[in-house]
């Protein structure tokens, strides 16, 4: 006879009974985004993150995904609430400005950048991140897009066309073939101007 099981709320205490439950893909994403979450606050150092997330990518049981976040506070005294769904699509169109998303913004499944002459700064440091791919599509022309990435962060230019453009690619060595809980994947293309993909400025140099 199969069972109904509710992992609960990463951060808060399992039952007994559903520790041995098997972690499913959606356990994981959402410890995965305790920790991130966490570690955006302060919470957790870049090691203790890069360590945590190992764990959580390969646990088998609910218990250990819960032992990675028992000294976590739960998803809804972090966020101020229930995690807000990511939309599938969000285009941005705009000329001679200046383009942010920084905080605890939700990031898309798709992000549509079509601008001119502007400088826009997509900053992943606090956003919320349900799931683990961003497609960045860019029809743009002019000035700087910024990409200030946390560890856990990672960016794949392949699929960008540059056109008297140029890409700057800063990271920390120690990140390499480390997990990830975010890959942002570029593609389309910018004329004039530059790409810069950078860390968080409090990490940067460690």
């Amino acid at each position: 006879m199969g069972q109904d099981r509710d992992a609960g709320v990463p951060g808060e205490i399992t039952p007994s009974g559903q520790a041995e439950l098997r972690a499913s893909h959606g356990d994981r994403d959402k410890t995965v985004n305790v920790l991130r979450v966490a570690a955006g606050d302060g919470r957790l150092t870049s090691d203790e993150l890069d360590g945590r997330l190992e764990a959580a990518l390969s646990a088998r049981t609910v218990g250990e995904l819960t032992a990675l976040t028992a000294d976590l506070p739960p998803v809804s005294v972090m966020a101020g609430g229930a995690v807000a769904e990511a939309k599938d699509v969000v285009r941005i169109e705009q000329a001679h400005s200046r383009v942010e998303r920084a905080g605890r913004w939700v990031v898309p499944r798709k992000l549509e950048l079509a601008t001119s002459w502007c400088d826009v700064t997509l900053d992943f440091t606090e956003a919320v991140i349900t799931h683990d791919t961003l497609h960045v599509d860019m029809a743009m022309s002019g000035k700087k897009l910024t990409l200030i990435t946390p560890p856990g962060v990672v960016v794949g230019a392949d699929g960008v066309q540059l056109v008297f453009s140029k890409l700057k690619y800063r990271h920390r060595r120690a990140d390499r073939d480390k997990p990830y809980v975010l890959k942002v994947e570029l593609s389309g293309h910018k004329i004039y101007g530059r790409v810069v993909v950078r860390p968080t400025r409090r990490l940067f140099g460690r």
